[in-house]
């Protein structure tokens, strides 16, 4: 495995990034909901939406990989990037509706959109369940898509990038 300064192989990253992640995500999004402040749920948006984008990129995820990981060492196995970067697709989706209810006038639906993000948020805290990244798989073996293997151990090489899903 990579040591703590070395990136991992293209195409997958530290586990323990996203679930840091989803800690700082949980936070934001239980103070969203406890202050209805639709701004503060469209700087969450933008986070997820750099995520979305490039999942390397990701505040959270850079915050993690220059303060902690450094400090705890490298990890066990290696995740697929494709699933979470779709989780950060879902997320943003969520808070972009929530957003726009905050901001627009329709706390309920502002409420409610952020109440699932945050459910999902907390469950891949938690949990390491990430809602999104299970859907992300389904949908794959549904289209019939091949993927690389979701998780890479020190034994194992990552899959060649054509088998890779996006």
């Amino acid at each position: 495995m990579p040591s703590p300064q070395q990136r991992p192989p293209r195409g997958y990253i530290d586990p323990r990034g996203q679930r840091f992640a989803a800690t700082l995500t949980t936070i934001v999004l239980a103070v969203v909901l406890l202050t209805g402040s639709g701004w503060l749920l469209l700087a969450q948006a933008l986070v997820f939406a750099i995520g979305a984008a490039d999942i390397t990129k990701a505040p959270y995820g850079l915050l993690f990989r220059s303060l902690i990981r450094p400090r705890i060492g490298p990890p066990r196995e290696l995740e697929a990037a494709a699933p979470p970067r779709f989780a950060q697709l879902v997320g943003l989706v969520f808070a972009a509706v929530g957003t726009v209810g905050y901001l627009a006038g329709a706390p309920l639906l502002g409420t409610v959109m952020t109440a699932f993000a945050l459910a999902a948020a907390f469950l891949n805290a938690a949990f390491g369940v990430c809602l999104g990244c299970e859907a992300h798989l389904l949908i794959m073996r549904a289209i019939s898509r091949p993927t690389g293997p979701r998780y890479l151990t020190p034994t194992q090489e990552a899959a060649p990038a054509a088998t890779q899903a996006p």
